[in-house]
């Protein structure tokens, strides 16, 4: 996925600075003065992997653009406990009014990497690569993507546009074709979009079999069991690429991956990641 770009960040944040602030920081207003300037940290209170730091960056120079920000820590890194991500100076009122937008883009997003991390982390070794998918937070799909890719894991199909993935629901509707519904879909998938590749879910050994037949680019093998998954690699046998899904958990994933799939797709890493512990900490 290419990389987001400066204006893509900027109407993210504006959406959730107006969001926040509405008709005014009523607190910050009437207690601090316009004149009044600070220093702040925003500071790892649990170890993380960082990503979203430019998020945070725009908030504050949204609020105000003679705010410095001193980036120190990259997207993408790992830091311990009580690491420094972020030195800002500048108006007082811009780093209250913009700190808790400034940290929701950065905790949920840190969430995400580090989540990954952990993924890629435990399939270390293997030939299996982590995969995030399209469950993710409506409006936030590019930006936890992103996430995914400081973690270390890969992007599945960004949407419903540049990859065909047949489904079970697809073959259910297509279930009186002939010879069977995933050779119907895979051809029809072929002739309408020959620029794509072609991804097959399979349930079941049978169907695994009938995606290899119909040349199908990668099969997408759901909530099989660890028998099932060696035994439908062995039978696809390079033919195509293998995806595991279903139910995968950091307890489960390294024997999955030793079962020789290529790819291992993980809706948790954007739908059930928990927002990190980062703190923005003015200096007294």
């Amino acid at each position: 996925m290419d990389s987001l770009s400066a204006d893509e960040i900027r109407r993210a944040v504006q959406t959730a600075l107006a969001e926040d602030i509405g008709t005014g920081d009523v607190t910050t207003l009437a207690t601090i003065p316009a004149d009044a300037s600070a220093r702040a940290l925003m500071v790892a209170r649990e170890p993380l992997v960082v990503a979203g730091l430019s998020f945070a960056e725009a908030a504050f120079a949204e609020c105000d653009s003679s705010v410095k920000c001193e980036r120190l820590v990259a997207d993408g890194q790992q830091v311990n406990k009580g690491e420094t991500l972020l030195c800002l100076h500048g108006p007082a009122r811009a780093l209250l009014t913009a700190e808790r937008v400034a940290l929701n883009f950065v905790q949920r997003l840190s969430g995400v990497a580090t989540l990954t991390r952990q993924f890629v982390e435990a399939v270390h070794g293997t030939r299996a690569q982590i995969l995030d998918t399209r469950k993710t937070t409506p409006g936030w799909r590019r930006f936890e993507k992103c996430a995914v890719t400081c973690g270390g894991g890969r992007n599945h199909r960004f949407g419903l546009f540049d990859l065909v993935l047949i489904k079970d629901n697809h073959l259910a509707a297509l279930r009186a074709e002939l010879p069977n519904a995933i050779a119907a879909a895979v051809q029809r998938a072929r002739a309408l979009y020959p620029q794509l590749k072609i991804e097959v879910e399979a349930d079941t050994l049978e169907q695994a079999h009938q995606a290899v037949e119909a040349r199908a680019d990668i099969i997408l093998l759901d909530n099989m069991t660890l028998a099932q998954l060696r035994e439908a690699v062995a039978l696809v046998n390079g033919r195509a690429q293998t995806e595991a899904s279903g139910g995968v958990n950091l307890q489960t994933v390294r024997a999955i991956a030793e079962t020789g799939v290529d790819f291992i797709s993980v809706g948790a890493l954007t739908h059930s990641a928990r927002a990190v512990d980062i703190a923005l900490d003015f200096e007294l």
